[in-house]
């Protein structure tokens, strides 16, 4: 499975903004586009999608930005992506009339499990599961030996 740059950085995006939901500070775009390196013409085009989704919600104002829309234990992996990658959540149709019956037997028995099994991980991460994992990698010394 192959998750567009458009996915991973609504996904980044969506953690550096759960670090700042308890301080009820809007992020801004550039900040993002700062600290995770990604392009601010692209994160405005994500988080177009975000808002849509009522994933985030905008403030404007010279103190402006974005916040969660939910707490971060309640936004999952599988809720941004769905509301990004379309195509991830898109069913295939039928090839064509000659195939109808192994288009079933696919349909059921390969690709619902697969679209299941896809549905349940991303659904068992959160937003609050991600950003302490990253916490904890920022908190972790990598000590160097030199000989």
């Amino acid at each position: 499975m192959k998750i567009s740059a458009k996915g991973r950085y609504g996904i980044a995006s969506m953690v550096f903004l759960a670090r700042s939901y308890d301080t009820s500070s809007p992020v801004t775009i550039i900040s993002i586009s700062e600290h995770l390196g990604i392009s601010k013409i692209y994160l405005e085009q994500v988080f177009a999608l975000l808002k849509r989704s009522k994933l985030v919600n905008s403030i404007k104002g010279s103190q402006g930005g974005y916040q969660l829309a939910r707490p971060p234990h309640d936004i999952t992996a599988y809720d941004i992506l769905s509301a990004i990658e379309i195509a991830l959540i898109e069913k295939t149709g039928s090839s064509c009339e000659k195939m109808e019956k192994l288009d079933l037997v696919l349909a059921r028995d390969l690709f619902g499990v697969l679209d299941q099994n896809i549905h349940d991980t991303l659904n068992a991460v959160t937003l609050e599961d991600l950003l302490t994992a990253w916490k904890r990698e920022e908190n972790s010394e990598t000590l160097m030996y030199f000989i």
